[in-house]
């Protein structure tokens, strides 16, 4: 179905996160954990266990044991990611996944680390750079690529690839991975890290992250007439 007729708010970037995930999945085998996995649905019909089709284990967290909806999971474990990470979790999995949780954790640089120390070596992490607020639970932030550049390198580790989405009337999701061990990964992921879009906006200013979400339909009307007028005048 064509992006037009879809849930741009919310299902729109989804699905876009989701293509970038089954590009990469394949790569990473041994020991997965998908943090604060709630179910473990795409929202596309399928769990995220099945993109990781080379993990060895796979393993799921979440934060309240009375949270309805979240029991009778197998491998799952429950974890507060504000508070300081159990010694038995510390580099316990080869890869940590991640997906739109970071924007409802208060202590979100005691978080981010916490995912860093749980992975040997690849993060792979999903955020909003652009998103209606959401959640009765809390939603706190959104980032950048600079500043999930800048947090990854905080916690000893290398950016290998980020990407966003670009789509008009659309919220913005953040798509990266991170290694321990970049050498490992040259051969494999190319190196990819900018928040420039290729494509400027109508409206003629900066094509940064975002540029094609929020739209400038006034603007870009008066832009147009201007250069019709102009290009009557001339002719």
């Amino acid at each position: 179905m064509p992006s037009f007729f879809l849930d741009r708010k919310y299902r729109l970037s989804r699905i876009w996160s989701n293509r970038e995930l089954k590009e990469f999945s394949s790569l990473f085998s041994g020991d997965i954990v998908n943090v604060s996995a709630w179910t473990d649905i795409d929202k596309e019909g399928k769990h995220y266990r099945d993109y990781f089709k080379n993990a060895a284990s796979y393993t799921i967290t979440n934060y309240k044991t009375e949270a309805k909806g979240f029991q009778n999971n197998k491998n799952e474990i429950f974890l507060d990611l504000e508070d300081e990470l159990p010694k038995e979790l510390v580099e316990k999995f080869d890869v940590a996944f991640n997906h739109t949780v970071l924007e409802h954790i208060y202590e979100v640089h005691t978080a981010f680390k916490n995912l860093c120390l749980m992975s040997r070596d690849i993060v792979v992490l999903v955020v909003p750079f652009l998103q209606q607020m959401h959640g009765y639970y809390g939603d706190y932030w959104r980032f950048t690529p600079q500043t999930i550049k800048k947090m990854f390198e905080a916690n000893s580790m290398s950016l290998l690839y980020l990407s966003f989405n670009n789509h008009k009337n659309s919220s913005v999701y953040i798509f990266s991975i991170a290694s321990k061990d970049p050498s490992k990964w040259e051969d494999k992921i190319k190196n990819e890290f900018s928040f420039t879009e290729k494509q400027k906006p109508l409206d003629g200013f900066e094509p940064y992250i975002g540029c094609h979400a929020i739209q400038n339909t006034g603007y870009n009307l008066k832009r147009l007439l201007s250069r019709l007028l102009s290009k009557n005048k001339s002719s």
